[in-house]
């Protein structure tokens, strides 16, 4: 029988279901329109796909090749906003292709990296050009085969950040962001939904009710479905699984490598953590169990091999130091190699009973703000929604530096923190910005930092971390929120964690930004 009673008054506007990079961005955007939001997520913020990719926003120079144009266009476009939007944690690296002579030709990867350089409307950064690597710095560890190259540029990213503030900026325009809560249930009513979420800490159990869900669950997107009877969805994921790994530093310069493989793919070697080397990555179909994933010695032998193509000094898995991977839930466009499927998004908007649900299929890092507006433009039609798009001309929480000049703020913060070690200092600056200020909160000097956990991570980061950004555990300390891990032992790990139980339990793991 049909449900023909009045909606009742919502709890929200927009429930967002997943705290990945675009669940978060779309939380970000409707919470800044003057909607009210749940944003919610069964883990940590970025703790899947969000936090594995290759840590690049870039428009996919390999997309030319599948004729990609509009994808590479918007996502080029996409990289100066956020280059403006984020100068701490996004910034330019220059890279190296080196010419493999029995792989593409030169003039097709010059034509290549022309279109580059001018259908995204190029401003900021520098364009490409060749390079003779026999006197470029970037030559030095390479193969004395590889005599000529290319130089182009796109941006680094520190990816699981990212994601956090995002959620950051959506929790300060008043969306309720909450980390380790599942969604259980989901009932379409006539005008409305009710949604049963279940907090995953401490198993207790709610409900809410909103006029709009948007399912931004990754790789969970079809199971998410699965939980409201009625759902008919016109896409499909395909699942595919990227590893990186990650070995000692190989080379002392800047530039980020981009290599070609005899199979038509690439992997790159980026500079990572000022004391390593990171290369990946792979494309492997999986099942249709997300979960959690690994790398696998197949994988790994891939990256070694592949890079060892390239550098003097071959690569192994025994310099193997960490390692990481993720599924990346690709809109499934039918192509019959992994590699080749496409990285654009789809967003299914499905408005039975006036009740929508927007599920999001596919999409990268780099597009998820465009993502989020479509994803606006849509929900417009259902809900009253009077601002448009705003997030393309605002700076992310600590992304406000003036001319979003990085090394000059850094000049300001060492004049205004003396008493702080090099290394320390920088490393704030990189990962917060002008909300390192909050951070340091008026402190002095160094033992007022508090404990030391382990190499430059202190209680006054662990004890922001846990106020401003959701983090509960060790591993969202370590491995999301920063990259510490690479550098504490297990012991230090376990003293970090205690600590944070503790801390937890004292806010009763609400954790508000």
């Amino acid at each position: 029988m049909t449900d023909l009673s009045p909606a009742p008054s919502c709890d929200f506007d927009v429930v967002v279901i997943g705290g990945g990079i675009n669940g978060a961005g779309i939380a970000r955007d409707a919470a800044g329109r003057g909607l009210s939001v749940l944003l919610c997520e069964k883990d940590d913020l970025a703790q899947h796909t969000s936090s594995a990719s290759t840590k690049l926003i870039h428009g996919g120079l390999r997309y030319l090749e599948h004729y990609d144009f509009m994808l590479v266009r918007h996502a080029l476009q996409e990289r100066e906003v956020l280059l403006n939007a984020a100068p701490h944690i996004i910034w330019p690296l220059r890279f190296i292709l080196p010419h493999h002579q029995s792989l593409r030709p030169r003039w097709l990867i010059r034509l290549g990296l022309f279109l580059y350089d001018h259908i995204g409307g190029r401003k900021l950064l520098p364009k490409s050009h060749s390079v003779d690597l026999k006197k470029h710095p970037a030559g030095l560890p390479l193969k004395k085969a590889f005599t000529h190259g290319f130089e182009y540029s796109d941006c680094w990213v520190q990816d699981a950040r990212l994601v956090v503030l995002n959620a950051v900026d959506a929790a300060q325009h008043g969306c309720d962001v909450r980390v380790r809560t599942q969604v259980t249930d989901l009932v379409r009513h006539q005008g409305y939904w009710t949604i049963r979420l279940r907090d995953n800490n401490s198993d207790a159990t709610s409900t809410v009710t909103a006029k709009v869900v948007v399912n931004a669950s990754g790789p969970w997107v079809e199971k998410t479905l699965d939980l409201d009877s009625e759902h008919d969805s016109r896409y499909a994921t395909r699942l595919v699984k990227g590893s990186h790994i990650v070995v000692p530093k190989m080379f002392d310069h800047p530039y980020t490598y981009i290599f070609q493989n005899a199979d038509n793919r690439i992997i790159f070697a980026v500079p990572y953590e000022q004391d390593y080397t990171l290369l990946g990555t792979t494309d492997m179909e999986v099942g249709d169990e997300p979960g959690v994933v690994e790398i696998d010695a197949s994988e790994v032998e891939y990256i070694c091999s592949a890079a060892s193509e390239y550098f003097d000094k071959s690569v192994t898995a025994d310099e193997v130091v960490w390692s990481y991977s993720g599924v990346r839930p690709l809109y499934d466009d039918a192509s019959s190699n992994a590699s080749k499927v496409t990285r654009d998004y789809k967003l299914d908007f499905d408005t039975r009973k006036d009740a929508p649900v927007l599920s999001v299929y596919g999409g990268k890092i780099t597009t998820y703000r465009k993502l989020a507006d479509d994803a606006m433009n849509m929900l417009s039609e259902h809900l009253s929604i009077n601002k448009k798009d705003w997030t393309k001309n605002t700076p992310l929480p600590g992304g406000d530096i003036p001319g979003a000049d990085f090394d000059g703020y850094l000049v300001q913060m060492r004049e205004r923190y003396p008493w702080m070690e090099e290394s320390l200092l920088y490393d704030y600056v990189r990962n917060y910005g002008t909300c390192v200020n909050t951070l340091l909160d008026n402190r002095s000097g160094t033992e007022q930092l508090g404990t030391r956990f382990g190499p430059q991570l202190y209680q006054a980061e662990v004890d922001y971390l846990v106020k401003h950004e959701w983090a509960q555990r060790a591993e969202d300390v370590l491995w999301r929120r920063s990259k510490k891990g690479l550098r504490l032992d297990e012991s230090q790990v376990v003293a970090l964690q205690g600590y944070l139980t503790r801390a937890v339990s004292t806010t009763g793991g609400s954790n508000a930004a």
